[in-house]
């Protein structure tokens, strides 16, 4: 049923980062309700379809107009009974639609709220638009990624939505779980992207600090600077990622490669790192990627293929763990982390909007009155109720 079973979430339909921290609460077993925007306009490029979005997948929907006073009084009925509500606003919305913290957590003291932007709810940045590049790079995620003498490489939208967005979203409301578990008492979680992708580089500040780390890009170990800790076309227009950090995986590395150590430079002569990196990329170019799959499988080198999305799921090690789920027409990645006695699981694709369960309002505890307003506000919000 998954370590969360029985909890209950309420969520704000929103993009992204949001919704990718409710996916991962309904994986592991919350009840995660989401409140739709009546149906208007077509999706846009950067926002999917939400009934097409696997970052929606394991909820129900309700469609209300939240600009209705009855809309926000079925949320509030809703919030009453939730554990967590999720938003993610602009600063000053909620409150401008009368769903502000004080306002909830007045109507249930014990309801945690996670607050989910781009710059965070105070700060002269707090009002501003803003999407992942620009949060991490004024998070300096940005600036160290990529070739040098080139501008930074985008990394998708990968630091700031999802690891500095999303994740510390989960990691922050399930710690104010466990507090209010002593406490009786719910609070609101403020994450940041900008905050996450900063936290993220903790490690890489410290290197800084210790002047392991210097500013700029292909300069140090971990940012393509170093010739074994990089990637090189094959033969067939493939690509392998080379980690071979440590010396021992260096040596190795080499090995499979077949070239001798003597006509080689120093591993960590930096000076000689184009040298080196020059003679990795011809060896490699030599053969295929499936040849040096197949090559360093035989040899603990920490050297491994790049793989494209579409083949992922079927590699040995994924299918072995199966690391990846049907979902409608496709597969997606399965949930993760893995627990030992209470499995995680992808209930079903995502909702159309609107669509939910009549069992809904049983699980929520919604008495004859609320259940009213419920059915009065989907009515006007244009929902399509299961």
């Amino acid at each position: 049923m998954g370590p969360l079973h029985g909890l209950r979430v309420l969520e704000i339909a929103s993009a992204a980062p949001a919704p990718f921290a409710c996916m991962m609460l309904a994986d592991m077993g919350a009840d995660v309700l989401r409140i739709d925007r009546p149906v208007g306009g077509a999706p846009s490029e950067v926002a999917p379809d939400p009934e097409l979005d696997p970052l929606g997948r394991g909820r129900e929907s309700i469609c209300l107009d939240l600009k209705s006073l009855t809309g926000i009084e079925v949320v509030l009925d809703l919030a009453e009974r939730a554990d967590i509500l999720v938003e993610g606003f602009r600063p000053g919305v909620m409150e401008r639609l009368g769903l502000g913290p004080d306002v909830l957590l007045a109507r249930n003291p014990a309801l945690i709220i996670g607050r989910m932007t781009g710059w965070g709810q105070d700060g002269p940045l707090a009002p501003r638009a803003g999407h992942d590049i620009n949060y991490i790079g004024i998070a300096g995620a940005l600036h160290p990624i990529g070739p040098a003498g080139e501008p930074p490489v985008v990394p998708l939208n990968l630091i700031g939505d999802f690891g500095g967005g999303g994740m510390l979203l989960t990691v922050g409301l399930l710690a104010a779980l466990v507090e209010r578990t002593s406490s009786g008492v719910g609070q609101v979680v403020d994450a940041a992207m900008v905050d996450g992708a900063s936290l993220l580089l903790v490690s890489i500040r410290g290197m800084r600090d210790a002047g392991t780390w210097v500013d700029g890009r292909e300069a140090n170990l971990l940012d393509g600077g170093a010739p074994f800790y990089a990637t090189y076309e094959t033969a067939d227009g493939g690509y392998m990622s080379v980690g071979a950090l440590e010396p021992q995986f260096y040596r190795r590395l080499v090995q499979g490669l077949g070239i001798d150590p003597a006509d080689l430079p120093p591993r960590m002569a930096r000076g000689r790192w184009p040298e080196l990196r020059i003679a990795f990329a011809a060896a490699f170019k030599a053969r295929t990627r499936a040849e040096w799959s197949a090559i360093f499988s035989e040899l603990d080198a920490c050297v491994f293929p790049v793989l494209e999305m579409a083949e992922v799921p079927a590699h040995e090690h994924v299918a072995a763990r199966s690391g990846f789920v049907p979902l409608g027409d496709t597969v997606q990645p399965a949930p993760a982390p893995r627990f030992s006695r209470t499995a995680s699981a992808v209930r079903s694709p995502a909702p159309r909007v609107g669509e939910y369960d009549s069992e809904v309002l049983t699980r929520w505890q919604l008495d004859d009155d609320a259940r009213d307003r419920l059915q009065a506000a989907v009515q006007l919000g244009g929902a399509q109720t299961g």
